[in-house]
């Protein structure tokens, strides 16, 4: 083991790879390190750094700048800021962007110990707006996204609206993550573990339709030939359903997690395909609405509109609440009867909640029963009050021709 550790550190060829394979390390959600390489490339295009792989790119950068010294990295990374400066001023960027990549950048030179002077650069840049221009979906935009011929669609954004996880959860989520909440032997919510085992772990709740979509999309796969356990990926890819020899990839009896990446390119591919999405006009530097953060900013303001607590909603979104973190301490029970509150306000498919629908219709029909008995019962105290009315006219004309009788 020591020679190997020896045999490593003597080999001057592998620093870049080094240096690189900690960059990757440094960040823990997929998507994450999937911006941060796409701004870093563009940053060692910017310089032609030799290479065909960002890797390569990354190895040749570090021995250039450890060459020609601090003075010239800073220089450099000076000089594609100024350029990101200058395309800010045009309106073709916006200040989080010039930003973003400023933190991709630095990342890096942390990583690979080599210190420039970040506030230098950082004061000339412009502030980040801390809020975006955009809004959230419709709920009848969000109806159009569900016709995408994909039946994992459903499970993925009916959970993602009715509890607000971030995407980079689902890396995470096992179906043992769900666990139904019933009132009085009733599914109404489920409770959904975010992050389990790591430090950031969470709990939130979906709704009782976001439940039974996932429940139905884990029975599918278990009728399919799925085994199925509370280790299962509660997303994996799709199956060859033709292949019944048990060879090649794609079989249903050999899953693979559907990452968040690949959740992200699916409600992509979905929005386009829905038309819910066209190129940009010119001007235009975004859509309406985010593809996939939408669902968490729907969630929160669904659940305020609907009167929940806004901290017990930040709660819920495991965002930090200040100082509460250390004195506010609701109960799960607690939070739960808040959540339920609005639960009705996170349905997407409101014909979906048949129970709902069946209770008021069964009380209608209830309601104009007892509205057509009690005409009736009106109608037949009538009927009787006419006849009794009659029989006494009648006796009554009996009793006058009876006394004309005796008096002739």
């Amino acid at each position: 083991m020591v020679e190997t550790l020896i045999q490593i550190n003597d080999n001057k060829e592998n620093e870049g790879i080094n240096i690189w394979s900690l960059y990757l390390f440094a960040m823990k959600s997929p998507v994450t390190r999937q911006k941060y390489q796409k701004r870093l490339e563009k940053f060692f295009d910017f310089l032609k750094s030799e290479g065909n792989t960002i890797e390569e790119k990354s190895k040749y950068f570090v021995k250039i700048s450890k060459e020609k010294g601090d003075v010239w990295t800073f220089n450099v990374v000076l000089k594609f800021m100024q350029i990101l400066l200058q395309r800010f001023n045009e309106k073709e960027i916006t200040g989080s962007t010039i930003r973003n990549y400023l933190k991709s950048i630095k990342l890096f030179l942390e990583i690979a110990d080599i210190q420039i002077s970040w506030k230098k650069i950082s004061r000339g840049l412009p502030r980040a707006r801390n809020y975006s221009n955009d809004r959230i979906p419709t709920t009848e935009e969000i109806k159009i996204l569900l016709a995408y011929p994909d039946r994992r669609l459903k499970a993925i954004l009916y959970t993602m609206s009715s509890s607000g996880i971030r995407l980079g959860a689902w890396d995470y989520l096992k179906w043992g993550h769900i666990r139904p909440v019933k009132n009085i032997g009733e599914i109404v919510a489920a409770k959904i573990i975010v992050y389990e085992g790591e430090e950031d772990e969470y709990f939130s709740f979906i709704s009782k339709e976001a439940y039974e979509a996932l429940n139905d999309w884990m029975t599918f796969r278990e009728i399919s030939g799925e085994s199925i356990d509370s280790n299962s990926w509660l997303m994996r890819d799709l199956w060859d359903t033709q292949d019944i020899q048990g060879k090649g990839k794609g079989l249903v009896s050999r899953p693979n997690k559907l990452t968040s990446i690949g959740i992200k390119k699916l409600v992509n591919r979905a929005i386009w395909a829905q038309g819910l999405r066209k190129k940009l006009e010119n001007g235009k530097k975004r859509h309406p609405w985010q593809a996939i953060h939408c669902f968490r900013k729907w969630y929160k303001t669904r659940c305020e509109m609907g009167g929940m607590k806004p901290i017990n909603v930040e709660m819920l979104l495991s965002h930090s609440i200040g100082i509460s973190n250390s004195y506010y301490k609701p109960t799960e029970n607690e939070l739960l009867e808040d959540y339920l509150k609005v639960s009705k306000n996170l349905i997407i498919q409101e014909n979906n909640n048949n129970d709902d629908l069946k209770r008021e219709i069964d009380d209608l029909l209830f309601r104009n029963e007892n509205n057509e008995n009690t005409i009736k019962s009106i109608q037949q105290q009538k009927d009787d009050a006419y006849i009794t009315l009659s029989d006494q006219v009648m006796k009554l004309i009996e009793e006058v021709q009876l006394l004309k009788m005796n008096k002739t």
